[in-house]
């Protein structure tokens, strides 16, 4: 299992096909191979040595693949870092990994500058652009065009490939250390489920600093499909890359799926090529799934779920599911059952598998997990336990072995002695008329201790009342799970890079100040 297996097969078999495209640029497998290996060559001109790490910082490009594969195939380690981040949490990155290297492109140069003079492990600063600017930078273009190409390290197996930093709600983030076989291991599971061929194009809309975003990168890679690349995620681009790019599939987070289906381009263009679509990373309401399936006739849908202490991928709802008879049978609001190669358990408190149906918190193991938290022993023996990984993600499993997560075990509510699990909530809610987005969190209640709250984005032109979302609840859920208070607005709910909404931004003014507060 080593991650540059993908770039040299298919540049054998394929060597003069189109590997990666943009607006902009294009370049055959042959090409891609030989830029990750000159890429190579030049960064140990400069000094790298084996498990050295370098950072990447920029938005998607031909040239973050080039990256991940070019540091792989020079027996370096990655660390793509997160573009949402302020300046103090990419020192905090840099400083904790001990990275000597940074590839910035045009819109993070300046912050690459700060970087240089706030890390004393950083020596070479690179800029990669198709614009070359003199000064202490070194240009990308440049390494690779000045560089001979050297042959690959092949470190495989348990050999650390990156170091991926975790979102982190509070404080600062820890480093996941991922290996050659956890990478590798997620990405055949992903390039199989979703049915990768050498006929495919795929759209890279998730940022590829997430886990995400780079292991469909490493699945397409690995079974040779060829990749689409734009900035980031915005509608008209990412349509435009369907009908303009040729994109036959992609991954995207529930926020950009709802973003899509508003987009007045979508209905206009030939969406009949775009065959298939995973969705992962937060849960996806059944209503704006439902919504997809129906403006997307020729979409196959599939959901992934997992973390970026799995490599990151746990289980998977194949497209079968995704019907009239997965809703009819609820499947539908599953994630899916185990991949290939990856075992799941549900336990309680005490570490003790639970009966179907009962939730408890879902532990992993198998060859895709971590090796451990980078420099974080004790929370690495807090989160692995006897090979297993412990997700902190609350859920049950049927009697046929599907996943249902109800929520983070951090975001449960306990109001009035009773768990309310906040996904539950917010699927209850979505099924309202007219609405976008719904975060529900816990805040302070001297009488309930926490109340259930709500947060609720509609549509535009849509008004709706308070009580009328309440009162649809109480029809639906229990009564101690409905939210007593709801903030209906219009503009869109705090987001991450990756589109997952940031909760704890929400709960921030309500526990301010308090002893006990919710992280």
């Amino acid at each position: 299992m080593y991650m540059t297996q993908g770039l040299l097969r298919a540049s054998k078999l394929q060597p003069n096909t189109p590997a990666l495209v943009s607006a902009k640029s294009s370049f055959t497998w042959s090409e891609f191979k030989i830029r990750v290996a000159s890429l190579a060559g030049g960064l140990k001109n400069l000094g790298l040595k084996t498990e050295d790490r370098v950072a990447m910082l920029s938005l998607n490009s031909h040239r973050y693949a080039e990256f991940y594969y070019g540091v792989f195939w020079a027996g370096g380690n990655v660390v793509p870092m997160n573009i949402r981040w302020s300046l103090s949490e990419h020192i905090y990155a840099i400083n904790d990994s001990e990275a000597r290297f940074i590839i910035v492109d045009d819109n993070f140069k300046d912050i690459g500058k700060s970087l240089t003079e706030a890390c004393a492990s950083l020596n070479c600063i690179i800029h990669a652009s198709d614009n070359r600017v003199a000064g202490e930078m070194i240009n990308y273009e440049d390494i690779i065009e000045n560089s001979l190409p050297v042959e690959d390290s092949n470190r495989s197996g348990e050999d650390l490939a990156g170091i991926f930093y975790t979102g982190g709600t509070t404080g600062f983030p820890k480093g996941v250390m991922l290996p050659h076989r956890a990478l590798w291991t997620s990405a055949f599971c992903f390039g199989h489920a979703a049915n990768v061929t050498q006929r495919d194009r795929v759209i890279h809309a998730p940022p590829l600093f997430h886990i995400a975003g780079s292991a469909m990168l490493f699945a397409v890679t690995l079974f040779g499909g060829s990749h689409a690349f734009i900035d980031g995620f915005e509608p008209k681009a990412f349509i435009g890359a369907i009908s303009e790019l040729n994109g036959s599939m992609s991954l995207l987070v529930p926020t950009m799926v709802t973003m899509l289906l508003q987009s007045p381009q979508l209905e206009q263009t030939d969406t009949s090529k775009f065959t298939r679509l995973l969705y992962g990373a937060s849960p996806m309401t059944l209503s704006i799934l439902k919504e997809a399936m129906k403006k997307l006739p020729s979409t196959r849908f599939i959901h992934a779920y997992g973390q970026t202490e799995l490599g990151p991928l746990a289980t998977i709802l194949e497209p079968e599911y995704h019907s009239t008879d997965g809703v009819a049978s609820n499947v539908i609001r599953s994630v899916g059952r185990a991949v290939p190669s990856v075992e799941i358990e549900i336990v309680d408190k005490n570490g003790l598998e639970v009966s179907r149906g009962v939730t408890g918190e879902i532990k992993v193991r198998g060859s895709n997990t971590m090796l451990g938290y980078w420099k974080k022993p004790a929370e690495t023996s807090e989160t692995i336990k006897n090979g297993w990984v412990h997700t902190g993600d609350g859920g049950y499993m049927d009697e046929d072995g599907f996943i249902y997560v109800v929520d983070r075990l951090k975001d449960m509510i306990i109001t009035g002695g009773e768990n309310v699990y906040s996904a539950e909530v917010e699927n209850t809610i979505m099924q309202f008329p007219g609405l976008l987005e719904c975060a529900v969190i816990g805040v302070p209640s001297k009488k309930w201790g926490e109340a259930v709250h709500a947060f609720v984005v509609v549509r535009d032109g849509v008004e709706v009342r308070e009580d009328e979302i309440i009162e649809f609840c109480r029809t639906q859920i229990s009564s101690f799970k409905c939210p007593r208070t709801i903030e209906i607005q219009t503009d869109p709910l705090p987001k991450s890079a990756a589109g997952k909404i940031q909760k704890f931004e929400l709960r921030a003014p309500f526990w301010d100040g308090l002893d006990r507060s919710i992280s």
